[in-house]
């Protein structure tokens, strides 16, 4: 006699047996105890969770006379369970999917049954079946003959009709427990006279992912190679796996920042045989366990995964914020593709170590803003307060500086202001224009100024074209024209003060526009308004906050930017503090 596997040997007869589908099972019991079975059920589910196996205990149980059906012992029982029953039609939706075959069926339906008390049809992978012959049978599954029963099996039930799901009751099973599932291996393996490890069942139950036939299927390849005794080992030849405590070395490697022993535990997987797209898939596991664990108060309810491993899980994402775990989750989900699609996988993946074990050294937003706070209350300058002390402002002796007047030589902290300096001067060599980066050369860059004004006044830009040269003073920068009303429009108070901020944002220091014909001595420009861009440009660089910014991330000010929404803020907030 041919050999039995486990998935057709352990096939539950009974409901009793049925593992990890407790509410369908004691649903269709209930409804046999009070004669409520509906004449249509559609049975839905991945895999190997027991769909056609229901649905032929129900065409035992409507048979069987016993009054807890099914007892196995009665003829229709014994009938079904061997297979010989000729009113019960099992039917592959899949090689019988056309409308011929529906037709041919309903033909049959109005013949009464030849031995059983009904005639069964069980259909399985039913969302095989055209649309057509979908249609054929709705007259038909909305009212049958009384000695007629449907029960409908599918792994996609979103692909069957919704005027076939309102004609069944649809009974959804769900993938079984980790835990129950690995009960339920324990017992098969005790029965089979097999000695399996308790690493071993979890690594089966793993890869089972909730089917009970697909695990079965496993424990019966993996008895077959160990015989008597299965260990942790035998599982791993046979089915080609790593341990899992590989990983989990691994991600704390990466959660450590030590590239070299993460690449040294890759290369064992790699050499082990497994492909580098299964050792993305189970990094991902991990890390999606690890953020599980560090945002649930109960991650034992959505993790697959033994008690042991629990606690390995819950000591490694300990001392890891939940941001910097779920920005791992991040970056692995994002190499999956990468890996997949990429000309060099193993390339691929040691660059998404890299920038793992770099992902550590980023701080979190939250921390960032602790660290505000903190500075904030332990007496940061205040909007109320004095310009800060040159101290705080001021570069480093050795920093660079922009072009200002220099120190004194003893090195001081302070730099001393020309004797010959205004007080606005002095209070600007104090601030932040001293930590302003070098200032660009207005020959050199004269050309590269146009452009930058054409994209935002082109107008401005064809009358500065008009100038004879352009010429850098020590205060800005003198224009020569050959005609007055060339620059006149330039000498608008409105459009001057736009000329000096494009001039100090483009060229990163204060400068003052002088205008000058041909032949001539120099005309003067409009002072109050050259000093009101000057000013706004200070009033930046001596804002508390950004002062606490520099102060916070060790930076310095790389450049200042003025503009009409710049004056739009601050006028809408004088217009509150007056209305106030």
């Amino acid at each position: 006699m041919s050999y039995l596997v486990l998935a057709r040997k352990w096939r539950p007869q009974r409901f009793e047996d049925v593992v990890g589908q407790g509410a369908v099972v004691r649903t269709l019991r209930n409804a046999l105890a009070r004669g409520r079975v509906p004449h249509a059920m559609i049975f839905s589910g991945v895999r190997g969770v027991g769909k056609t196996t229901l649905a032929r205990l129900m065409a035992k149980a409507i048979c069987c006379p016993a009054d807890d059906p099914p007892c196995n012992a009665c003829e229709s029982c014994q009938e079904i369970t061997s297979g010989t029953a000729i009113d019960l039609h099992e039917i592959d939706g899949a090689s019988n999917r056309g409308i011929q075959e529906i037709r041919d069926l309903k033909e049959h339906l109005k013949f009464l049954p030849a031995k059983l008390p009904y005639k069964i049809y069980i259909i399985d992978e039913v969302h095989m079946l055209t649309n057509e012959a979908f249609n054929a049978l709705l007259k038909t599954l909305e009212e049958p003959p009384d000695h007629v029963y449907f029960m409908f099996a599918t792994t996609e039930v979103h692909k069957v009709p919704v005027t076939i799901l309102s004609r069944c009751q649809r009974f959804a099973l769900q993938r079984i427990p980790f835990a129950e599932l690995a009960g339920f291996f324990r017992q098969v393996a005790e029965a089979e006279g097999v000695a399996l490890d308790e690493r071993a069942v979890e690594m089966i139950t793993r890869e089972a992912g909730g089917s009970v036939r697909d695990g079965l299927s496993l424990l019966d390849q993996v008895i077959s190679f160990g015989g008597d005794t299965v260990g942790e080992a035998e599982v791993a030849d046979v089915l080609g796996l790593v341990d899992r405590r590989l990983f989990l070395e691994l991600v704390a490697a990466l959660l450590a920042g030590d590239l070299a022993a993460a690449l040294v535990k890759l290369d064992r997987a790699c050499r082990a045989g497994v492909g580098l797209k299964r050792i993305v898939a189970d990094l991902l596991v991990v890390c999606r366990a690890l953020v599980v664990i560090a945002t649930c108060q109960r991650p034992e309810a959505l993790l697959d995964c033994s008690d042991a491993e629990l606690a390995e899980l819950r000591r490694l994402a300990e001392g890891h914020p939940a941001e910097r775990l779920q920005h791992f989750l991040q970056l692995v989900l994002r190499a999956a593709d990468e890996v997949q699609r990429a000309a060099d996988p193993r390339t691929a993946l040691e660059m998404l170590f890299i920038r793992l074990c770099e992902a550590r050294r980023i701080t979190s937003v939250a921390e960032l803003l602790q660290r505000v706070d903190k500075l904030l209350a332990s007496g940061a300058p205040s909007s109320s307060s004095a310009p800060p002390p040159a101290s705080a402002a001021a570069p480093a002796p050795s920093a660079p500086r922009s072009p200002a007047p220099s120190s004194s030589a003893s090195g001081s902290s302070v730099p001393s202001a020309p004797p010959s300096s205004s007080a606005v001067a002095a209070e600007e060599e104090k601030a932040g224009p001293a930590r302003e980066p070098a200032a660009r050369n207005v020959k050199q860059h004269w050309q590269e100024f146009l452009a930058y004004v054409k994209e935002r006044k082109a107008w401005m830009a064809q009358v500065l074209g008009l100038a004879l040269r352009a010429r850098q003073t020590d205060d800005g920068v003198m224009l020569t024209f050959d005609d007055p009303a060339e620059f006149k429009v330039l000498q608008e108070r409105e459009n001057l003060l736009l000329l000096t901020e494009y001039l100090q944002d483009f060229f990163q220091r204060e400068m003052a526009v002088s205008f000058r014909l041909r032949g001539q001595k120099t005309v003067v420009t409009d002072d109050a308004a050259i000093a009101a861009a000057q000013e706004e440009r200070r009033a930046l660089a001596r804002d508390p906050l950004v002062q606490a910014v520099v102060d916070v991330f060790g930076g310095e000010i790389a450049g200042i930017r003025t503009g009409p929404r710049f004056r739009q803020r601050e006028g809408a907030a004088a217009r509150e503090e007056s209305a106030t």
